[in-house]
Formats: structure tokens, C-alpha cells, sequence
């Protein structure tokens, strides 16, 4: 295991020391490796994680009477958690980039759903565009910044990965379905077809500890799209945004948006591309 370099960060120098460890074998081993996985998982969900906790919090504790949003301090206060990442190199300037390229893809998305009325921000704020605080921009670079970083942080391969004009021309069709299908038909089915169709052979690895594991690209997409699933729940319980249905009282999120969130994994993936080739040789795989 090599070791980090002077200029590593923190969280380097504890994952280095973590894998230099000599666990036993049996489920000691297998319980170790989990832990380790679990450990890098939340690192990596450190942005996102964070901003669910600030949702969270000034939903509950925020005063309603101070002089300055609530929408408007979240904006604030991911712009200071994003700099302080830098600050602290715990992202790249690449992936800076890469989140700042999720803002404003995001941000052109939410412009268009709130108009067509998909969903509303119910909170005064200052710092927004339209009926769009900034801050909502923040929820999408939350995925970039966990897919920029867990591609790192686990060393991410692939093989049978599809050529890149295909997974682009996918990715910007995805884009222009979650607008068009609002006077056009939609066609979801068919690009989960065409996704399928794609990467149904596609295989990613991953280290967690020292072995390569792998499982199929598209499951992958899958539980990460549950996960976001699950974290949307908790974002319009804080009264980040509502959809229709919630505007009476809070409900859970309709299961049908894991469509949506799996079709922005395509879309995802193809952004964070940019930093990172898929092709390549992966380790052997266990």
C-alpha cells in the first residue's frame, strides 16, 4: 500500500493507515472490509450529507423572524462548505469544475420545472433567480460531488463501458426529455431501453480495501438513485422544495421518481467522465 504524499489530506492519511491494517481472516476480514467501505461511502457523501443536516436543522431551529432567509443562508453556507473543501483539498479544482457544471445544469432544470409547476419553493429568498432560490443548485452538485469523489476514492474502472459519443448522445437526450415530454411525449421508456441497451454489460470495479470487487454499472445506478430517492424525502420534510402533492401536508415522494433520479445518473456519470476515462484495465476482481 502506498503512502500518501506530504501534501495528502487528513482523510488520506486516516485511509492509508486503515488499509495498512492487518485484519484476520474469515468475518473479521469480510466485517473489516465492510466498515472500510461504509467509512469511505460517508466521506465521499460528506457534501451531501452536510447540506441534509443544514435542511434539517434551520427547518427545526431556524428563527422565522431573522432578518436574513433561511433559503438564503443555505445558499451562503454551501458556497462557504464548498470553498472550505478546497481550502482543505478535499476536492480537486477539477471537480470544483465538474460541481459547478451540476449547479448550472441544475439550476437551467429547475427554471423551467417550477414554471411548468412539477414543484414549488414555498420560502421567501433574495439570492435567487425567478421563483428559483440558489441554494436548490447545491442539491444537484451534491450528486456530483459524491460521484466525482467515490470514482477517486475507490478507484473506479470498467470494462464493456460504451463508446463516448453514445453515453453523450444518451445523456443529452435525457437532458431534453425531463423538458420536452412537457408538450412533447415523453420517452422515458425508451431511453431506460436505450440506457439498458447500453450498459447492460458494462461492469464497474471498486476497492474498498485491497481486493477489486465489481458489480453491474447499471445496478450501481440503481442503489445510488434509491439513496437520492430516500435523501429527497428528507429534503422536502425540511421544506426544501414541494411537489403537487405535498402543497396539503407532507407525503413521501412518488417511488416513480427513482425513474428520474436513475435517467440523471446517466447524465451524472457522463459530466464526471470529463475527469475521469472509463475505459482501462481493471484489477483482477473477486
Amino acid at each position: 500500500m502506498s503512502e500518501p504524499s506530504r501534501g495528502a489530506t487528513r482523510f488520506a492519511r486516516v485511509r492509508a493507515r486503515l488499509e495498512a491494517a492487518q485484519p484476520t481472516d474469515g468475518w473479521q476480514g469480510w466485517l473489516y472490509e465492510f466498515c472500510l467501505f461504509g467509512f469511505k461511502q460517508g466521506w465521499a457523501c460528506l457534501f451531501g450529507g452536510l447540506m441534509l443536516a443544514l435542511l434539517l436543522g434551520t427547518h427545526v431551529f431556524y428563527p422565522a423572524d431573522a432578518p436574513l432567509a433561511r433559503y438564503d443562508f443555505l445558499t451562503i453556507a454551501a458556497c462557504a462548505i464548498q470553498l472550505a473543501m478546497l481550502a482543505f483539498r478535499l476536492e480537486s479544482i477539477g471537480e470544483a469544475k465538474v460541481i459547478l457544471a451540476f449547479h448550472l445544469v441544475g439550476t437551467a432544470m429547475e427554471l423551467f420545472k417550477t414554471h411548468a409547476g412539477s414543484w414549488t419553493y414555498p420560502e421567501a429568498a433574495v439570492l435567487k433567480i425567478g421563483a428559483v432560490p440558489l441554494s436548490s443548485g447545491s442539491m444537484y452538485a451534491a450528486v456530483g460531488s459524491y460521484i466525482a469523489r467515490v470514482w477517486r476514492i475507490f478507484r473506479f474502472s470498467y470494462t464493456r463501458y460504451p463508446p463516448g459519443w453514445a453515453s453523450h448522445v444518451l445523456a443529452i437526450a435525457i437532458y431534453v426529455n425531463f423538458f420536452a415530454h412537457h408538450w412533447l411525449p415523453d420517452v422515458r421508456l425508451g431511453l431506460f431501453a436505450a440506457t439498458a441497451l447500453l450498459f447492460w454489460r458494462t461492469r464497474v470495479y471498486f476497492t474498498p480495501f485491497r481486493k477489486a470487487r465489481w458489480m453491474p454499472l447499471l445496478l450501481g445506478w440503481l442503489l445510488v438513485a434509491t439513496f437520492i430517492w430516500f435523501a429527497e424525502n428528507i429534503a422536502t420534510f425540511s421544506n426544501a422544495w414541494l411537489y403537487p402533492a405535498q402543497r396539503d401536508g407532507w407525503t413521501m415522494v412518488s417511488p416513480e421518481k427513482l425513474g428520474a433520479w436513475f435517467l440523471l445518473m446517466i447524465i451524472s456519470f457522463v459530466l464526471v467522465a470529463v475527469l475521469h476515462t472509463p475505459e482501462g484495465s481493471p484489477p483482477k476482481a473477486t
